[in-house]
Formats: structure tokens, C-alpha cells, sequence
């Protein structure tokens, strides 16, 4: 796995957008004890209920680990300690038809716990091997 620098993370970004990509989103994958965080869509979101892990929308003017650390933080209340890697992206069309790419990044935080929800209804730990409702993509992002 790759420890991601500033300046592979600007290379991911400028080969999304010669691929065409419009849309950017940083995601983390958070583990503890085995387990993956997990955080559930509300109900009433685009692709409401499905479970995913904290990710969201790159900022103009953002770079894509910057995202990362705030997304993380305002998603979960949780604090970015360290990037320990790079888990590759996936590509999925997005509310308004275009296409975001997810990059996603395993992390460490400084704590576990609480974990505060802002824009999702529930969050659970989760073993890779007994995924909750999650797309394909995050499922094979998440088993091994």
C-alpha cells in the first residue's frame, strides 16, 4: 500500500480529470480491532440507507487529503492521526448524472470514540466478512 504524499495525491487528482472525471470525493477507511467504521446514508439521501464509509465532496480549491481531514472530522467527529495508505478508487455516477470518483485512504484517528454523526442516521463497526448493506464497491474495497 502506498503512503500517499501531496504530490500523488495531486497526480490522482490530474489523472481523474484527463479521464474526465467531474467529481472528487475523499474517503477513509477507519479501522479498530478488526473492524471497519461504517456510517448509514439517511434515509431520505441519494442512495438513502446504504451503509458506506466517511467520505465526501473535494472542495475547489481543496487538495484531495485536505478533503480527507475534514471530511472525516465533520462526517464522524473522529480526527485524522495518520494516511497509512492509499486503497485505490472507484468510479460510480453521481445525484446529478456525472461521474465522482472516490479515492480512498486507509487512516489512522487520534480516538475511537465518540463518534459523532452529522449527516448520517447510524454508524456500526463492522467485520469485512459480515458488510451491512454497502455497494459492490465498497465491499470490495473492504473484503479481502
Amino acid at each position: 500500500m502506498t503512503v500517499p504524499s501531496p504530490e500523488f495525491a495531486a497526480g490522482l487528482a490530474a489523472d481523474a480529470e484527463a479521464a474526465g472525471i467531474t467529481g472528487f470525493v475523499a474517503a477513509a477507511v477507519i479501522s479498530h480491532d478488526g473492524r471497519v467504521l461504517l456510517v448509514r446514508r439517511n434515509p431520505d439521501d441519494y442512495m438513502g440507507g446504504m451503509w458506506e464509509i466517511p467520505s465526501g465532496k473535494v472542495d475547489v480549491g481543496e487538495s484531495i487529503l485536505e478533503a480527507l481531514h475534514r471530511e472525516t472530522t465533520e462526517e464522524t467527529g473522529l480526527t485524522v492521526n495518520q494516511i497509512v495508505g492509499y486503497r485505490g478508487h472507484f468510479d460510480y455516477e453521481n445525484s446529478r448524472g456525472g461521474t465522482t470518483r472516490q479515492f480512498n485512504f486507509a487512516v489512522t484517528v487520534e480516538k475511537t470514540e465518540p463518534v459523532v454523526l452529522t449527516e448520517h442516521d447510524a454508524h456500526q463497526w463492522a467485520l469485512p466478512s459480515k458488510l451491512p448493506e454497502v455497494s459492490d464497491a465498497v465491499r470490495n474495497l473492504l473484503t479481502p
